[in-house]
């Protein structure tokens, strides 16, 4: 089967380092990535786009993409280009979208969005076309959240999901929907029930990595953040999806690094996960 992938980027956001780096001391991160007065580091919102058999597929971490994008009055400030935006570099509007996987249900809002929010404007669903894909835990979680990420669950979002008629909840076992070449592992630590979506390429397969390994730095076992519910689950399964890779010769995509799209990784003496062939940009990616 031929299958390609390729990156869409949405807009970037900045977040709190210290949380985003959770326990590993300032002096240490800030080295990664370079904060700036208010301590705030960029992050990407990078979506994988898989076309395959005439279909396209969106896989994206998150579900802040899934909101369309608030209607402008004011053209005195120009507006990022987002998710759609580069949907159209590709040739491709949200109509061409046949099916988004949601690795997880968490959405990071800007002030705007939140805002629209809560005034009761609730933006419409991206994709009318699409099929949306989730994990099934991941979905009880998101439906009844734990008091201490419910404020990463919007309410209005999840009930649009829910009402869409277009909402599949993907099991323990996989999902016949996707067909073969598609894989689908899950991970507890980050949030529980987070999906790990894998794509075989005839070089190997791709594995999109969420929230469990964001960046480049996480390849790091011991880089957790402050938003993983459990730091120490987030690091044995970051060592087995790391080995599996590694014994598979496959690749890594990254959600968030603002630099990194893509590398292999390798082990060295010391047992550390090394990244090699690095893909900064992604056009068209098939072996």
């Amino acid at each position: 089967m031929e299958r390609t992938i390729s990156t869409l980027a949405g807009i970037s956001r900045r977040i709190d380092g210290g949380i985003l780096f959770g326990q590993t001391p300032r002096r240490r991160w800030a080295d990664l990535m370079r904060p700036d007065h208010d301590n705030l580091v960029e992050i990407a919102a990078r979506t994988m786009l898989v076309q395959e058999q005439g279909r396209n597929i969106l896989v994206m971490a998150g579900a802040d993409g899934l909101l369309a994008p608030p209607h402008r009055d004011c053209r005195c400030r120009p507006r990022k280009p987002g998710l759609l935006d580069s949907l159209a570099q590709r040739g491709l509007d949200e109509n061409a979208v046949d099916a988004v996987v949601l690795t997880h249900l968490q959405a990071h809002l800007s002030s705007e969005m939140s805002e629209l929010i809560r005034e009761g404007e609730m933006p419409r669903l991206l994709f009318p076309r699409a099929r949306y894909f989730c994990g099934e835990r991941h979905w009880l979680r998101a439906r009844h959240p734990h008091p201490r990420d419910r404020d990463l669950f919007v309410s209005p979002l999840i009930h649009r999901l829910e009402g869409s008629g277009r909402l599949t909840l993907i099991g323990d076992t996989g999902c016949e929907a996707f067909g073969e070449g598609w894989r689908f592992q899950t991970s507890d630590g980050f949030t529980p029930g987070q999906l790990l979506p894998e794509v075989q390429l005839p070089g190997g397969p791709v594995l999109f990595a969420g929230d469990l390994i964001p960046g480049i730095h996480w390849l790091n076992l011991e880089m957790t953040s402050a938003y993983d519910r459990n730091p120490e689950r987030v690091i044995d399964e970051k060592e087995h999806v790391l080995d599996n890779l590694v014994a598979n010769g496959g690749r890594l995509f990254f959600a968030r690094d603002p630099e990194v799209t893509m590398v292999k990784v390798m082990r060295d003496r010391q047992s550390r996960y090394i990244p090699f062939d690095h893909y900064n940009t992604l056009i068209w990616f098939d072996t």
